[in-house]
């Protein structure tokens, strides 16, 4: 099963460190033990939410496998880890991931319809959704059908200067719009 995981940089998580390719362990306990990661790309954010201090890579889980119900989480006894992704590379995969899978519950780190940029991201979703943030950061679009909930667009746009300004609030078509202050 296609999932993604965080880390500390080196691949180490928990003090393990894990090598590309396949890992193996004994047990999948999703509270004690296993290598645990996650379907939704965003819940690896609740584990590791210090983007400029963490890696975070698509893996594949197998073998013996447990789940808890606190958000997407997995532990599994076989993680084989596949590719290392790029900030932009992660918030694609969320946001197909929430295009995917349009009914379930939203991961906490989805604001809606309007966001402006923490911790060098927003992932913004609505009917009409709208972000703001600084340079360098992430923002990440998810447009509802306004009539059944199912994403109808997804956008990313990392705040650049030049194409992206500052402080200006954007919509899923990453043009500028007004935005009402509360």
């Amino acid at each position: 099963m296609i999932a993604y995981k965080g880390f500390a940089p080196g691949l180490i998580c928990r003090g393990y460190q894990f090598i590309m390719g396949l890992n193996k362990t004994e047990k999948a306990n999703c509270g004690r033990n296993g290598f645990h990661c996650a379907e939704n790309p965003l819940d690896c954010l609740n584990y590791y939410s210090n983007m400029d201090q963490a890696e975070y890579y698509i893996v594949n889980a197998g073998g013996d496998m447990d789940e808890d119900g606190n958000d997407t989480k997995i532990s599994c006894t076989e993680l084989t880890i596949l590719k290392k992704l790029t900030k932009e590379d992660f918030f694609l995969h969320a946001l197909a991931f929430i295009a995917d899978h349009p009914l379930r519950e939203w991961s906490r780190h989805v604001i809606k319809d309007k966001a402006k940029a923490v911790l060098g991201y927003a992932v913004v979703r609505g009917i009409d959704p709208v972000a703001s943030g600084t340079k360098g950061d992430i923002l990440a679009f998810a447009k509802e059908n306004p009539v059944n909930g199912h994403i109808i667009q997804i956008a990313l746009a990392q705040v650049d200067g030049i194409k992206v300004l500052p402080d200006t609030w954007y919509g899923a078509d990453l043009t500028e719009r007004r935005v009402a202050l509360l």
